[in-house]
């Protein structure tokens, strides 16, 4: 389970962005690498709280982990995602560090790129570690999911085969997902050498398809077959919706061939944000290839009448 970054930085949620700051302020002072030399806690420590910071400090970014939740955020997002236009040192300079550390008797240039955003903050000897330190290869896979579990989520689990074996992994699939997205699984690559971190896992998603419904974006599309006297007169029918009881609707009389009516609500729930998208039953009407000796009688008697 991913770490809640509200936690780390120990504020509530409703949190404004100068309690935030404050917050990573108060922490930033007490865990600096310059402050804790050679304090591998301390830099985990120093590591996690300007990650959450660099999440809850941009409006936008708060506003999607919000949305998403720690779990599927960390899945959705990478290091680089996080800690992209974020400037520690203008950051740090904001705060009263000074430039060159809080003694100031080295200068560090704080940048964030690559799989490891922290890897030029604690020096040299850093750098020369990860010269033998490698991250394991990131992963690739394709997997199926039926519609129901693209609109409503599902558990499941996939077995990666990797060296030296295969292991069992759960998925988490949110609710809403569409064909295409891909999902991100830190840490569930190939494992790193020298004691470097492992790779990802990326799972693409495939929809397989359903006998009833078509998707399209968050909408889902189906159609109902209507005689010729239902088309003309009017009528109501029950209709089959997604994962829930069937849903009774009217057909207006004269409703032609191709129309289409929505039922607002009843689609694929948004990935992103609140609400669902719309289910529309297309209405054929349908011809008969054959009539009896009555109904002829009857449809030339209604020809005659101009219909």
């Amino acid at each position: 389970m991913a770490e809640d970054y509200y936690k780390i930085l120990g504020v509530d949620k409703s949190a404004g962005p100068e309690d935030i700051k404050k917050a990573y302020r108060k922490l930033a002072l007490k865990y600096h690498p310059d402050r804790n030399p050679d304090n591998k806690k301390a830099e985990e420590k120093f590591k996690k709280i300007s990650e959450a910071y660099a999440v809850l400090g941009d409006p936008e970014k708060r506003k999607q982990y919000d949305s998403f939740g720690s779990d599927m955020f960390s899945q959705q997002f990478s290091q680089e995602d996080i800690f992209r236009g974020f400037d520690l040192n203008e950051v740090l300079r904001g705060f009263g560090f000074s430039f060159g550390g809080l003694g100031g008797k080295r200068r560090r240039t704080y940048t964030f790129k690559g799989a490891d955003p922290f890897s030029e903050i604690f020096g040299a000897e850093l750098g020369k570690q990860q010269q033998i330190a490698r991250k394991g290869e990131d992963i690739q896979y394709n997997i199926s999911i039926t519609l129901e579990e693209s609109a409503f989520g599902a558990d499941k689990k996939l077995s990666v085969k990797k060296k030296g074996g295969t292991e069992e992994i759960n998925i988490k699939i949110p609710p809403g997902i569409s064909a295409g997205k891909k999902l991100r699984l830190a840490g569930k690559g190939l494992p790193g050498t020298g004691g470097g971190p492992p790779g990802n896992l990326y799972l693409r998603i495939n929809i397989v398809s359903h006998p009833i419904f078509a998707r399209d974006g968050d909408d889902i599309y189906m159609e109902k077959s209507i005689s010729f006297s239902q088309a003309t007169l009017g009528t109501s029918i029950d209709v089959p919706t997604l994962g829930g009881p069937g849903k009774r609707i009217k057909i207006s009389a004269g409703t032609q061939n191709n129309t289409k009516i929505r039922m607002k609500g009843f689609g694929i729930p948004h990935l992103k944000g609140k609400g669902k998208g719309d289910q529309y039953v297309k209405i054929t009407v349908t011809i008969p290839k054959k009539l009896t000796n009555e109904q002829t009688r009857l449809i030339k008697n209604l020809s005659e009448e101009g219909l």
